[in-house]
């Protein structure tokens, strides 16, 4: 267990520049988001609400997660860029459709109206399926300088993480619980650490396996992405209660309205707080062994328990 002090410690260290490193990096996956995914004169319209949802902003934390592990580990930006890419069609396609009526039923996204409200749910729901299809082609096209046997490996990790065993298994578990007033703290973890901390994980895991992760580094980095991906749920389920609509760009209080089980209902806020805080710790204390190089690692970690949306 790492102590807040640690952990505080291991996040300032050499006084890295989370806000300026966040902004490049940013800028970067963006420029390249806005190429891989160009409009269409053949399929105007599906092609504009891929963009429309792909290019709203947001932080961009995953395809930034796989930058940071693939360059700390010796891999390059430009090695990694068309799965980070991906990453974020994968996520993108996963708020398409968790905004639908039959999900989650939300009219904003990123403080703008959701997909479905634009283009209606057909096409939202087509949208969502082209960037999931397509996530996987751009890995398997543009992924250059690394073998194979590596890209395959990304692929089927990424497949994994997006399907029955991931992202859906997690919303099925979710919709499934909604209004029982029994749900246990273990069912609730089961849901977000697949709903939520499995793409997260992806997004670390595929990182490394580009840069030619050892087996001793995917454990350890899964161990990090693992928790940084249930607290980055926890402190989502505090922002619900706590958080303005204008300060998530969406809809606050859905959990308690859709009668959900959420950290704060099963533990109170301070308590998922401190869980929070302690995952984060732990997290870092996966990274020790990789110095220096790490610090994008450990700042992100920290950034996911002082964010306000």
């Amino acid at each position: 267990m790492v102590t807040t002090d640690e952990q505080t410690t291991a996040t300032t260290s050499l006084d890295f520049d989370l806000a300026a490193y966040l902004k490049a990096k940013k800028l970067q996956v963006e420029t390249a988001l806005d190429r891989a995914v160009p409009a269409s004169r053949e399929f105007p319209k599906i092609y504009e609400a891929m963009r429309y949802s792909l290019l709203a902003g947001g932080k961009r934390l995953r395809p930034i997660l796989c930058l940071a592990t693939c360059e700390m580990l010796g891999g390059t930006a430009d090695l990694a860029i068309p799965t980070a890419c991906a990453l974020e069609m994968i996520h993108t396609m996963s708020l398409i459709h968790d905004d639908l009526p039959a999900m989650d039923n939300d009219d904003y996204r990123r403080g703008k109206l959701t997909n479905h409200k634009v283009y209606g749910e057909d096409i939202a729901i087509l949208a969502g399926d082209g960037l999931l299809a397509y996530a996987f082609e751009y890995i398997a096209a543009q992924t250059a300088e690394v073998s194979p046997q590596r890209v395959l490996q990304v692929i089927a990790y990424l497949a994994k993480a997006s399907g029955a065993m991931g992202i859906v298994g997690g919303q099925v578990a979710d919709l499934e619980s909604e209004g029982k007033p029994d749900i246990s703290l273990d069912r609730l973890e089961f849901i977000h650490v697949h709903k939520t901390g499995a793409l997260l994980a992806a997004c670390v895991v595929c990182g490394a396996m580009l840069a030619g992760a050892t087996e001793e580094d995917v454990q350890k980095l899964t161990q990090y992405a693992q928790n940084i991906g249930l607290a980055f749920q926890i402190i989502d389920d505090i922002l619900d209660v706590t958080a303005t609509r204008e300060e998530l760009g969406k809809t606050a209080g859905k959990d308690a309205a859709a009668q959900k089980a959420t950290y704060p209902s099963l533990l109170g806020l301070e308590a998922s707080q401190q869980k929070a805080d302690r995952l984060i710790a732990e997290a870092i204390a996966q990274l020790k062994d990789y110095g220096t190089k790490a610090e994008p690692l450990r700042a992100l970690a920290g950034f996911i328990t002082s964010r306000k949306n």
